[in-house]
């Protein structure tokens, strides 16, 4: 499925429709580059998941865990993963096997920890379509989820 974006107005709204929607034990990919609106995403996830406080990246302590929703967020930046390994100091297991949510920025780097159900999301820019559009592409999520964007 593929999205438009025109604004951080739709990328939050998106991530607010998919929180609403989403189940215990769900894991989200999130893929993008610096810049692209992962962040705003996010916040709107957790909205939809009722959390209140604050979202911000986790960039500096790989989790961030957000439990005031209907169901816990955990937040993941594995950028500074050097080795998978290091997923097992943290217990990922809990949190992927876990009652929460699970959102994972860079995921590619702790592929091979991933289950095989997850739900992918791919940000994009696109310049030569003005500077805050965006094309929000979603693998894995039953077709339901369609009237999440334009």
């Amino acid at each position: 499925m593929q999205i438009e974006s025109f604004s951080e107005k739709d990328t939050f709204e998106l991530g607010r429709k998919i929180g609403e929607k989403a189940g215990p034990g769900q894991i989200y990919t999130l893929d993008g580059d610096l810049g692209v609106g992962k962040t705003v995403f996010t916040k709107g996830l957790a909205r939809g998941l009722g959390i209140r406080e604050p979202v911000n990246s986790p960039t500096f302590t790989i989790v961030q865990e957000y439990r005031d929703g209907r169901l816990p967020l955990y937040h993941f930046d594995v950028y500074r993963i050097e080795d998978p390994e290091e997923m097992e100091e943290i217990g990922y297991d809990d949190y992927f096997f876990g009652e929460g949510v699970c959102l994972i920025e860079w995921a590619e780097k702790i592929r091979e920890l991933l289950p095989e159900k997850v739900i992918r999301i791919t940000i994009e820019k696109q310049l030569e379509k003005g500077f805050d559009y965006r094309t929000i592409i979603i693998e894995g999520m039953e077709e339901e989820h369609e009237d999440t964007g334009h």
